[in-house]
Parts: C-alpha cells; sequence; structure tokens
C-alpha cells in the first residue's frame, strides 16, 4: 500500500516524500518537471536512503494518473501539484484556473474509481482573501484576491462537495502560510525554473550573486514599516505538518481545514535584515510598486493544527534562513 505524492519533486513536496520516506512509508511520486528539476529524483533517495516509484506524468493527462493507479495500491493520495504563483496568476488566470482545477478533477474521479477515499490536500492561507483581523483561525470567511488563491478555494469547495456525496473520503486541508528554509543536508531547497516568484529564493538570488537586487514590492502597506507582514514557516515544520494530517485522516472520516504557520509575522524587510544577520551577508534592495493581489497582513493561529494533529512549528527565522543560505552555496545558485 502506497502514498501517491503528487508534486513530489517540488519544493515542499520533496521535503515531505524524505519525512514520508524515513517514517517508513512506501510512496509513489508523480511530477511534470513544470516547476522542479529532475535532479530531485535522486536526491531524495540519497538523503532518505530510500528507493521508491517515480511517474513522470501531467495531471491534465488522465490516462497518466490512471496507469499508476493501475499499477500500484494507491491507500492514500498528498495532493501537492500545481501553479502556485500569485503574480502570475494575475498574468494567466486561464491556465491557472485550468491547470490547478482540471488536474485535481482528473485526480479526483480517478481516486474514486480505484476506491481510493484519503487525501491531504495542499491548500493555502490566500483561501482567507485580505482578512480582517489577525491572527487568522480556520472559521474565518474564505474570499480571495488572485487566481492563484481562487483556485486553491475552489478545490476546498470541490472536496467538501465531493465528502459530502461520499461520506466515506478522509480529507485534510492544509493552509499553508510562507514556506521557506531547506532541509539540513544543504542537498534540496526552494530552486524556482527562472526569476523567482517567492522571497526567499529572491533573497539568496541576491546575495550569491546572481540576481543584482530584490524588489521590494510596496512599502506603503499598513505594516509597521511599510511592507508586507507574513507568517514564515521552516519547510520541514511544513513536511511534518503532512504526515501528522496523514495520521488524522487514517483513523477518521470526515474533512478539515488546517492552518499550518508559525503565528509569528515578519515584514519584508524584517525577513531580509533576518536573513543578513544569519550569514553575514549584505543584500541590496530597492522598493517598487505593489503587487497585484498581494494583500498586507497574514499570520496564522495554528492552535487547531497543535489540539487536533499534535503538530506545531519548531524551527526559528533564523535557521529558516540560514538552512536556505546552505542550499543555496550548496548549489552555487
Amino acid at each position: 500500500m502506497a502514498v501517491l505524492v503528487t508534486g513530489g519533486a517540488g519544493f515542499i513536496g520533496s521535503h515531505t516524500s524524505i519525512e514520508l520516506l524515513e517514517k517508513g512509508e512506501e510512496i509513489v511520486i508523480l511530477d511534470n518537471f513544470c516547476n522542479s528539476k529532475p535532479d530531485m529524483i535522486d536526491k531524495i533517495k540519497k538523503i532518505s536512503g530510500k528507493d521508491y516509484k517515480f511517474y513522470e506524468v501531467d495531471l491534465l493527462d488522465k490516462d497518466g494518473i490512471e496507469k499508476i493507479f493501475k499499477e500500484n495500491e494507491i491507500e492514500s493520495v498528498v495532493h501537492f501539484a500545481g501553479l502556485k504563483a500569485v503574480g502570475e496568476s494575475v498574468q494567466k488566470p486561464l491556465e491557472y484556473y485550468h491547470n490547478n482545477i482540471t488536474g485535481t478533477l482528473n485526480l479526483l474521479d480517478i481516486m474514486k474509481k480505484y476506491n481510493c477515499k484519503r487525501i491531504v490536500f495542499s491548500s493555502s492561507a490566500t483561501v482567507y482573501g485580505s482578512p480582517k483581523t489577525v491572527p487568522i483561525k480556520e472559521d474565518f470567511p474564505l474570499s480571495t484576491t488572485n487566481p492563484y488563491g481562487s483556485t486553491k478555494l475552489m478545490i476546498e469547495r470541490i472536496l467538501n462537495d465531493l465528502y459530502i456525496s461520499d461520506n466515506n473520503f478522509s480529507i485534510a486541508l492544509l493552509r499553508y502560510f510562507n514556506p521557506i528554509g531547506a532541509h539540513k543536508s544543504g542537498e534540496i531547497g526552494e530552486d524556482p525554473n527562472g526569476i523567482p516568484n517567492n522571497l526567499m529564493p529572491y533573497i539568496n538570488q541576491v546575495a550569491i550573486g546572481k540576481l543584482e537586487c530584490l524588489n521590494v514590492f510596496g512599502d506603503d502597506y499598513d505594516t509597521p514599516d511599510g511592507t508586507g507582514v507574513r507568517d514564515y514557516i521552516h519547510v520541514v515544520d511544513l513536511a511534518k505538518g503532512h504526515l501528522k494530517a496523514l495520521e488524522k485522516i487514517r483513523k477518521f472520516k470526515g474533512i478539515e481545514a488546517y492552518n499550518l504557520g508559525t503565528g509569528n509575522g515578519y515584514s519584508v524587510l524584517e525577513l531580509v535584515h533576518a536573513f543578513e544577520n544569519a550569514t553575514g551577508v549584505k543584500v541590496n534592495y530597492k522598493i517598487t510598486a505593489r503587487r497585484p493581489g498581494d494583500i498586507a497582513t497574514c499570520y496564522a493561529d495554528p492552535t487547531k493544527a497543535k489540539e487536533e494533529l499534535g503538530w506545531v512549528a519548531t524551527k526559528g527565522i533564523k535557521e529558516m534562513c540560514e538552512d536556505s543560505w546552505r542550499f543555496t552555496k550548496n548549489k552555487g545558485l
């Protein structure tokens, strides 16, 4: 019996795959490498010391998904695969809706056909839109400010409707805040194709000299220093949250949403300065216009995950910066 990890070669997927393998789980990884690299497949094996099956498949290829279910006994799915950049989603909404929603519908259709009824879904704090207050709790009103967030919210609604139609499903919706950091080995971390959309790899590429300057999108938000405030969580803490969610859905039928965050907010400039302090490397930056779809402040109340999953983020901002920089230097990005 295996766990299918869609998008398992990506940033969060690869770290979660390692945690699953190290815990003794049998896994099958599906990825199309649209925002990951083929060498990740061997790196996961090297770090974990375990082997697993891999399929280069796109979730838009329904026959490709079915082949995996035919050839393996899949008992649960951890679903990461999807396009994930807020700014790009504003520029390419149709691509985001088609890829993220159609791909998930294909996956769910095959899961139903093969009687696989457990799924951990990689959702996002973007489903809270622009919250009126912080910290954010799971029962806050849901809305979105960009197409990427809208795809996550739509998939959450699809999964809710799926559970209503069939109460044998067990579903965990994991609403991530902002994952950063890297594996302690320095072997894997966030390594996007092209210019980074996320802040930490952008900071790293400026620090190592690959990019000249960090663009800080807006300094006129209603925050202490005018730059956007986010809840940054170490990717390994986040990965461990998926294992806790998997334990949960194996014991209970139902659908539940959980915030995965630290409960602390840091501004863009605070993260830049934390990185400089942790690494001793200066980061050049300039203030530019706000990015469409961004909000001022977003950080979690992670109480529910602690109480129901037994999960707590343990790594601080200094460790996140140090691990991320170790990976960047190791790779020579």
